[in-house]
């Protein structure tokens, strides 16, 4: 089931002195049928907005968007029965037991009871669930709380998941859990999955991914593609007279340098070679010096020029796009 958008627009209407502010800005992407796309980008960017208008539960500005084949503002109800939703927060009735929000969900979806305890036992085996069914919700941790949800949503297997930032609440190892168990059971059923995060690392299993910011998409293709743009290593260095160093990189031919919170960066550089020279001709200007592969983050702050605690939380900066 693929996911097709076309020139999507949004702007929120002004309230009182706040003017209107544009949320997505001409957004266009396709998402191939059976892919595992992880849409990243900082908070404020405009991921829920887009996720809102996925669900059905916002009308876009303007623009176009079809799932499988299907206009989303035209058969929103038969859309809608092909997706599964997990929200940033749970939608679980905090009064009954694990089981029994579980149950009600399969009921929903007409699952029999032995498909029900079958893709029950699947969808538990990540999670600290196991000795918890008969608890009721309210006594849950928040962590597993997320949890309850996220095994619910994937309980009837649609064809196409929508997720929106599903790992929040969970700790390290359970989200890591949980990213390989959706991945298999993704892969398993030929599942379509969006999945909105803001932490870079959880794109690295996808197929593809893309980068929103200010709401519009500043770069899509595989994270591997997106970390080769970049070259094979990334120089970090802090100097002592930070603006003499940048004005020596600056002018060597082939280096892409930046300057991020004190610290420059040097991407398109044989790193051991470029250390090698540094040390032998500027050590005493150098306080610290770090030779690593790029990160996807690496490439956000490639593409934008600002790390994630720059990027200003409105949704209203811009970007360059990868060359």
């Amino acid at each position: 089931m693929d996911i097709s958008i076309q020139d999507l627009i949004h702007r929120y209407p002004g309230r009182g002195k706040r003017p209107p502010r544009l949320a997505l800005d001409r957004l266009s992407l396709h998402i191939d049928g059976g892919a595992f796309f992880v849409l990243t980008g900082p908070n404020g960017g405009g991921k829920s907005t887009l996720f809102r208008i996925l669900c059905g539960l916002m009308r876009p500005s303007s623009g176009r968007v079809t799932l499988g084949g299907l206009d989303l503002l035209r058969q929103g109800s038969a859309v809608r029965q092909r997706l599964g939703v997990v929200f940033q927060k749970p939608a679980l009735d905090p009064h009954l037991t694990v089981r029994e929000n579980l149950a009600i969900h399969a009921d929903l979806y007409r699952l029999d009871r032995t498909t029900f305890h079958r893709r029950l036992e699947e969808n538990l085996v990540w999670t600290g669930l196991k000795d918890r069914l008969e608890s009721p919700v309210k006594n849950l941790s928040g962590g597993l709380a997320r949890q309850v949800e996220l095994v619910k949503v994937l309980l009837h297997t649609p064809p196409l998941i929508l997720m929106d930032e599903p790992t929040t609440g969970l700790d390290p190892g359970s989200r890591h859990a949980f990213l390989r168990a959706v991945r298999d059971i993704q892969r398993r059923e030929g599942l379509t999955l969006l999945m909105t995060s803001h932490i870079f690392s959880e794109a690295e299993e996808a197929d593809a991914m893309g980068i929103l910011q200010g709401g519009r998409l500043l770069a899509a293709d595989t994270p591997g593609a997106l970390r080769a743009s970049l070259g094979r290593e990334v120089v970090v260095i802090q100097a002592h007279d930070p603006d003499a160093m940048e004005q020596e990189l600056t002018g060597r031919q082939g280096l892409a340098v930046q300057r991020r919170n004190g610290e420059i960066r040097v991407e398109g550089a044989d790193g051991v070679a470029l250390v090698e020279d540094l040390l032998a001709h500027h050590r005493g200007a150098i306080r610290h010096l770090t030779i690593k592969e790029p990160t996807l983050e690496d490439v956000f702050i490639h593409i934008t020029g600002q790390s994630l605690d720059q990027s200003d939380p409105a949704g209203d900066t811009g970007g360059r796009s990868l060359p």
